[in-house]
């Protein structure tokens, strides 16, 4: 039992140590900031129906992923619906995703099989979709592919401003943009 102990208190050690500083945020729900002027309205890539493999239940409608608001260290940002902090990736330019093997095992796409949902403080028209090339569906903000880092908890922020796989990785804000430097 001594060395289960042990193992586990290596392996997230480890798994700090692919990241930044530690943090954690809060669970508190958020109104955001505004949209800065001339930000694009990013509209939602058509989505292929779930195969009835995919699905057990295929009469049932499928919301997609959903982004819900809350605060941080950071202020207010993006999560999903479970409390997983959601990042962008500096290394893209557009909506064209470039995490993939190795990067996307560390930092996981957020990815959806329907349009993706907004909550209160999530602004509707920055959030959509966007194809990969490894056949998945990942969701969009304010132009952005996004992504989780693969080793937090819920609502545990540890890598805002973190360099990995040629960019850096950076928490978004209701308005879609990551905090000031």
């Amino acid at each position: 039992m001594r060395l289960a102990g042990a193992a586990a208190a290596l392996v997230s050690v480890l798994a700090l140590a692919g990241c930044g500083s530690d943090g954690t945020s809060s669970s508190l729900p958020s109104t955001g900031d505004d949209v800065p002027a001339g930000t694009p309205s990013v509209a939602a890539v058509p989505v292929d129906p779930p195969s009835p493999t995919a699905t057990a239940t295929a009469s049932r409608p499928n919301p997609g992923a959903t982004l819900i608001t809350s605060d941080s260290e950071f202020g207010p940002m993006l999560y999903d619906d479970s409390g997983q902090p959601i990042y962008l990736f500096t290394a893209e330019s557009g909506p064209s995703p470039a995490c993939y093997d190795e990067c996307a095992a560390d930092w996981p796409p957020v990815l959806t099989s329907g349009a993706p949902q907004a909550t209160a403080g999530v602004r509707p028209r920055l959030l959509g979709s966007t194809r990969r090339s490894d056949g998945g569906t990942q969701v969009t903000y304010a132009g952005h592919p996004l992504y989780y880092y693969a080793h937090e908890g819920k609502y545990q922020v540890l890598c805002h401003d973190v360099d990995e796989y040629g960019g850096t990785w950076l928490v978004v804000r209701p308005n879609g943009t990551p905090p000031p430097g």
